[in-house]
């Protein structure tokens, strides 16, 4: 994989930010956030699929990746690097798309009413979520971060999403890891973040404020075992815009491109 795709960098908010550029640079283009302990990498699926038709820029979002690490890791912050992006690029019409905290950068992003956005694609996230799937998230990262080999690390990851699938969790893995100077791997994204750092998130009515406030269509897509995002959640931010629809993928958990790649295609191209 890699073929059509260019590694590029630029200087963001003082921070030096890592993204992947798939695809025709004349493409209508496509920004790709990733979820928390992420990274670019992990949209190399998807992005292949859409390089055909768009101009995919897959992100690495400050801490994450090869990006810079920060002080700041609010939603505030983070939606101020999509916003710097954007701009650095010159892109002056564009679909947005986000995972999980990508998902909740994005769509603050857009309920800034953005010149420029056309959609937005957000997966597995909402204004509210689900305590237990945020608790389980924060334990995972505060887990063992140190690892003899990739291997070693990669089964740690399968471990802890049975459901994934297995070129996906490989892939996922394998380019999130990093050597240490006493010849470990450990975990690209900053450390402050393993450590159980806060981010600093706004309220649920903050966030339902920034949701209503979006003014172009949006797809929302819901692992339907998903312990994140609510059912009745989903519904109500659908109902909430006058332009959205809601896809649930049955037996997908709250990772969706890792669980139900080929249904997370299927769903993006229709949309778009």
């Amino acid at each position: 994989m890699g073929q059509g795709v260019r590694d590029e960098y630029v200087v963001l908010n003082g921070l030096r930010f890592h993204y992947r550029d798939w695809g025709d640079l004349s493409a209508p283009p496509i920004i790709l956030l990733h979820g928390f302990t992420g990274h670019a990498r992990s949209w190399d699926t998807l992005a292949a699929a859409l390089a055909g038709k768009y101009r995919v820029l897959a992100l690495d979002q400050r801490g994450h990746g090869e990006s810079g690490w920060a002080e700041d890791y609010s939603t505030q912050a983070m939606v101020s690097d999509v916003a710097a992006f954007v701009a650095a690029l010159g892109l002056r019409s564009f679909d947005l798309l986000g995972l999980s905290m990508g998902g909740s950068n994005a769509y603050h992003y857009a309920g800034t009413r953005p010149e420029g956005l056309q959609r937005l694609v957000i997966l597995d996230v909402g204004p509210e979520t689900i305590a237990a799937g945020s608790q389980r998230i924060s334990a995972g990262v505060q887990a063992n971060d140190l690892f003899d080999t990739p291997e070693a690390a990669i089964a740690a990851s399968r471990a802890a999403n049975p459901r994934a699938d297995e070129f996906e969790v490989r892939h996922r893995a394998r380019h999130n890891l990093m050597l240490t100077a006493e010849g470990k791997w450990t975990y690209r994204y900053d450390k402050a973040l393993r450590g159980g750092t806060p981010r600093v998130r706004p309220s649920s009515e903050t966030n339902w404020a920034a949701w209503k406030n979006i003014a172009v269509p949006v797809l929302v897509v819901r692992g339907g075992a998903s312990d994140i995002l609510a059912g009745e959640t989903a519904r109500q931010m659908v109902e909430a815009l006058p332009d959205a629809r809601l896809i649930e993928i049955p037996g997908s958990g709250h990772s969706i491109p890792l669980d139900a790649p080929a249904r997370l295609r299927e769903a993006v191209l229709t949309f778009l």
